[in-house]
């Protein structure tokens, strides 16, 4: 029965066609009588991890990297690299609990509470003072979406400091039980509800010369507009934001001048009926203050860099249908990465840029047409993935690199991608460990219309005229990619302990997932989970056309988005899976962020359709397997409303499940709780798979 159920849902695949057809990539299997991980040594231990390499830059020529402990060092003029001693900058004045450091010119500006203060070791300044709990100087906003990782953005000069302000006073409460109190207290955090009131945010410049803060004009779409990706011009004088509507169908790329919050004029706009989402300020070409580069998937279908003047003129500079990143600049070059090599591959280029220079603003528009773009030069070969950064003076390269056999390994390379020394090379932290097979394939999404990458993980001592159960590990949700080659395809270690204990573990990437360019991720709008579902259905089908695959023992496993995918899955193909657990769930859309959930999903008044089509409320009566739910009960991403009110609806139709409750952790479970958690999800599937 269930062989015929999977099938069905199977329109893409031929049926001849299995998992094995798909492999492109294999690590294979290595000291099958080795000790067995246990979640100890995964989640308290750590140590089964890569142990050197993690190179980071400190200053112009100096890094650090992981060697047992953080090394320091610098690179000498001939290329060689000595030890060095890290500068620890005191600052007495600064009190012990202030968070946000972030230093500017001769200050570093820091939070307290809900306020933005400067120290300059001697005095403190009070920069944007509140005493009221609804609003918050300084601190991120947004709940970090659209690339907002701060509220503190210095100047280049440091003369002043642009900060955000966030006011969450029309914004509901929701209510956190806190059970470490005598009685037990409730903790009220501000949640903005989709289709509810936002937060209000403005942006303000805080000039230290003469203590005088203005606030830009910011009038663009409704005032519960979003402020993203704040730049400051070379020399201080402009602003630039990029603004985007509530409903995130619009953004405009606003100049303004710092001194006086004027608005100068909209440089780029953008819209798209999907949804926008900007993830990067401009960055200006090193040494001109009238050209920059600018990213979006908006305008050639994939994040691509493009060369904008201050006016607004606007070229293609990496023409090339992959998603790439910006890196760094010296005025001449613009390094990026970039997944154009493979989607499951990450590589570093160079492109060198020769631009005139315009006597007026009014020949910025042909020194834009006229620049000179180089070929792209390609800076790493090794396959695999690369996280490059560039030193302060941009003359070397650090190459944090890994692959599917090679754990880490840290490279010095020159501006041109050759290899001056290696840094750091991790050993194998499994040696001593049992390791099982470890594959990456592709396979046709659910439509025919793209390529979907699994990988999978076979069990220990792996027999083929066996048959084996299945656990399918899952998130699937935007600005994820769980399969690349690096280290293990990416898996984590509890996947390789499951496969040690008799279970094959199926990974793989679906459609609304990143680095595939825009229409691929934005298959999903309006309608989460629906052709996620249907791609990871094409996966277990794939799989199932394996002889040693055992098609009534298939198990599901996933959190936050993952974990609202194993109970989608779970309920729409009831004879598929027998065994889930979820970890910290979205239930319905309508209970999740205005930030996150309008992007994806509208309003339900927008799009009632979509949101009673996903809504899990609608499902109890469709779970016909064991389904284990965990939850962080001050989980404040995913609140507890959306795990309690599956429970409830299935209390009412009378249906069963079992429900983990952990009371003093919020929505990533961490130590010490994380190794009880994984024990609690490893036995779960022992017990009922």
């Amino acid at each position: 029965m269930r062989r015929l159920l999977i099938a069905l849902t199977a329109l893409a695949i031929a049926p001849s066609l299995s998992a094995q057809d798909g492999i492109i990539l294999t690590r294979q299997a290595k000291n099958p009588g080795g000790h067995l991980l246990t979640n100890k040594q995964i989640f308290v231990q750590r140590d089964v991890y890569p142990d050197e390499g993690y190179g980071q830059w400190t200053g112009d020529r100096t890094f650090r990297y992981l060697r047992d402990k953080w090394q320091f060092a610098t690179v000498t003029a001939d290329g060689s690299i000595a030890p060095a001693v890290p500068e620890i900058p005191q600052i007495s004045a600064i009190p012990a609990g202030a968070e946000n450091k972030t230093p500017c010119g001769e200050y570093t500006l820091y939070t307290e509470g809900h306020s933005l203060l400067a120290s300059d070791g001697k005095r403190i300044l009070n920069v944007a003072v509140s005493d009221d709990d609804n609003i918050t100087y300084g601190q991120t906003v947004s709940r970090n979406e659209m690339g907002i990782d701060g509220g503190i953005f210095p100047a280049p000069d440091g003369s002043k400091v642009a900060f955000y302000r966030k006011d969450e006073s029309r914004v509901t409460d929701f209510p956190l039980l806190d059970i470490t109190t005598r009685t037990g207290s409730l903790k009220s955090i501000k949640y903005p509800m989709n289709g509810m009131d936002s937060e209000l945010i403005t942006l303000g410049v805080y000039e230290f010369a003469t203590g005088r803060t203005v606030y830009m004009n910011v009038t663009d779409f409704t005032e519960e507009r979003y402020l993203t990706n704040i730049a400051w011009s070379p020399d201080a004088s402009t602003i630039y934001i990029q603004v985007v509507d509530r409903p995130q169908h619009q953004m405009h790329l606003n100049a303004y001048t710092a001194a006086s919050g004027e608005f100068k004029r909209t440089l780029l706009t953008e819209e798209n009926d999907a949804w926008i989402e900007p993830l990067d300020p401009v960055f200006f070409l090193e040494g001109r203050d009238d050209l920059m580069i600018y990213r979006t998937d908006n305008r050639d279908g994939y994040r691509n860099l493009y060369l904008v003047d201050t006016l607004g003129d606007i070229r293609r500079l990496t023409a090339v249908n992959a998603d790439v990143a910006y890196l760094d600049n010296d005025g001449k070059s613009v390094f990026y990465s970039s997944a154009e090599v493979s989607p499951i591959e990450n590589h570093a280029f160079r492109i060198d840029i020769t631009a005139g220079i315009a006597k007026k603003e009014k020949d910025l528009p042909a020194i834009v047409k006229k620049a000179k773009f180089s070929k792209p030069v390609r800076l790493t070969l090794e396959r695999g993935w690369h996280d490059v950064s560039l030193s302060g003076d941009k003359t070397l390269l650090l190459d944090n690199y890994s692959s599917l056999e090679v754990p880490l390994t840290t490279w010095l390379r020159d501006r041109n991608g050759k290899i001056l020394q290696t840094v750091a090379e991790s050993r194998n932290p499994l040696a001593p460990f049992a390791q099982c097979e470890v594959s990456i394939g592709k396979l046709p999404t659910a439509d025919g219309q793209y390529d979907n990458y699994y990988r999978i993980i076979k069990p220990l001592n792996f027999d083929p005229s066996k048959k084996y159960p299945v656990i399918l590990y899952v998130y699937g949700g935007p600005h994820s990619q769980l399969v690349q080659d690096t280290w293990l395809a990416g898996a984590g270690l509890w996947e390789m302990l499951m496969a040690e204990k008799g279970y094959v573990v199926y990974v793989q990437d679906n459609r609304g997932t990143q680095n595939r360019g825009a229409a691929y991720e934005k298959e999903i709008n309006r309608r989460c989970g629906v052709k996620e579902m249907a791609d990871q259905i094409e996966g277990i089908n794939l799989l199932c056309n394996e002889p040693w695959v055992d098609q009534d023992r298939i198990g599901v496993h996933g959190w936050s988005y993952g974990g609202f995918m194993t109970i989608s899955l779970m309920t729409h193909y009831p004879d598929v899976f027998k065994v889930a657990v979820a970890g910290g769930p979205v239930i319905d859309w309508k209970w999740y962020e205005i930030m996150y959930g309008e992007r994806y999903m509208d309003t339900p008044e927008t799009n009632p359709e979509g949101f009673e089509e996903t809504s899990l409320m609608n499902q109890p009566l469709a779970l016909k397997g064991k389904l284990l739910i965990c939850q962080g009960m001050i989980d404040n991403t995913v609140v507890p409303e959306h795990s309690l009110s599956f429970v409830e609806a299935c209390i009412r139709h009378f249906v069963q499940l079992d429900y983990f409750p952990y009371p003093t952790t919020e929505h990533n479970v961490r130590v010490p709780w994380r190794a009880h958690l994984m024990d609690k999800v490893t036995m779960f599937f022992d017990d009922n798979l």
